[in-house]
């Protein structure tokens, strides 16, 4: 008996997972960037200045400058200046391009633009870096996995998801629009 698998799923609607931050090491302007970006302590662009301020005045090691690049621009993809994010997000990939949190948040601003490939190619980066939010990222390819057609692949990326953030809401919601048959 031959089985197959069919997959169904009403389209999801655009969420993409939570952004990652990168933790600064040390204090100073750059750590303040990163703490309004995890802790939105501050507006959006205060905090997006604040990171700028970073950037253009503290004598940064190359770690930490790459962070706040990244923190900045996910402060940035808050407010929809998406190009902008991606600009932060490469300048950051530039000086640090193992940074599995800039590769997960480049796919989510991917997916904000809705280019679902650009998406996937920055997800699979971060997946393979073994990004510290993994879950986001294996949701955010799910997202862009079912925009592209590749709606088992989808299932499967948010299955993952559950399986490596069980309580993490947004991945029940996207599971519970599929219905798997078994032929």
């Amino acid at each position: 008996m031959v089985r197959t698998v069919v997959f169904t799923a009403l389209l999801a609607v655009l969420a993409p997972a939570a952004t990652a931050q990168v933790t600064v090491i040390g204090g100073g302007l750059a750590k303040d960037c990163y703490e309004a970006a995890k802790y939105g302590l501050l507006s959006q662009v205060a905090a997006e200045e604040l990171c700028t301020r970073a950037l253009e005045h503290e004598a940064l090691n190359l770690t930490n400058r790459a962070a706040t690049f990244t923190n900045r621009g996910v402060l940035r993809m808050r407010q929809g200046k998406l190009d902008a994010a991606l600009s932060d997000y490469a300048a950051s990939k530039r000086i640090s391009p193992n940074s599995g949190p800039t590769w997960l948040n480049e796919g989510a601003a991917y997916i904000l633009k809705q280019d679902y490939n650009s998406a996937l190619v920055s997800l699979d980066k971060a997946i393979e870096l073994d990004s510290s939010d993994l879950y986001a990222a294996y949701y955010n390819r799910g997202l862009a996995r079912e925009r592209t057609g590749d709606v088992e692949g989808a299932y499967y990326d948010f299955v993952k998801s559950k399986e490596l953030k069980p309580d993490y809401t947004p991945t029940d919601d996207q599971l519970a629009r599929f219905t798997v048959v078994t032929n």
